[in-house]
């Protein structure tokens, strides 16, 4: 295992795009919807998914991952905006069954395995430019740009800010467009983020 980033803590943002929300019956929330993924669910590029026999609907997520490059506490927009970040390609793995059964997200995006990160961290990219796209065993099922986020880049880095200090090497999960699935034992999910590069990892 080889780990392009090494996190105190592991930030997601739900329901960050429109189409993804509404395909799971929700609405976009009025304010950034966070929960935590462990350090001890990430794995690099080139290692496997593992399904987990507690759940039934373990579904892909790809993201746009933020690094954070410098200390950042209760920053504006405006200074998120210029603060030192790069980028990643994340996957957000969930268990769906188990998200919708708990009520609460720990153990469905919690398991070993259910951060795949990578391949490189890529800093200096302008956000607004960004777009990730997601293939299962080579066929598309995820596009969207960073701009259909609901909270953009800048927002959220600032949101999160108010409430913890973020430190550097720190991981956000922005969240993921429309389009996410159930994985199966023999798949291969590709993250790519132009740009960054693809995360690739296969399913057992």
């Amino acid at each position: 295992m080889t780990l392009v980033v090494k996190p105190s803590k592991i930030i997601g943002v739900g329901r960050n795009y429109l189409a993804h929300a509404r395909e799971l019956g929700n609405e976009v929330p009025a304010e950034p919807v966070l929960f935590f993924k462990p350090p001890s669910a990430l794995i690099g590029s080139g290692d496997p998914i593992v399904l987990t026999p507690m759940s039934k609907q373990v579904e892909f997520e790809a993201e746009i991952g933020i690094v954070i490059g410098e200390r950042l506490r209760k920053v504006s927009v405006a200074q998120a905006e210029k603060a030192k970040l790069g980028f990643v390609c994340v996957n957000d793995v969930t268990a769906r069954d188990l998200q919708r059964m708990d009520g609460q997200w720990g153990r469905a995006k919690g398991f070993d395995s259910f951060c795949p990160v990578g391949p490189k961290v890529v800093n200096g990219l302008d956000w607004k430019k960004l777009e990730v796209i997601c293939r299962v065993n080579g066929v598309e099922k995820q596009r969207a740009k960073a701009t259909d986020m609901a909270f953009n880049i800048p927002t959220l880095v600032s949101f999160i800010s108010q409430i913890m200090t973020l430190e550097p090497g720190d991981l956000i999960a922005t969240g993921t467009p429309a389009g996410v699935a159930a994985l199966k034992a023999g798949d291969l999910v590709e993250v790519e983020i132009p740009g960054v590069g693809v995360l690739s990892n296969p399913v057992k």
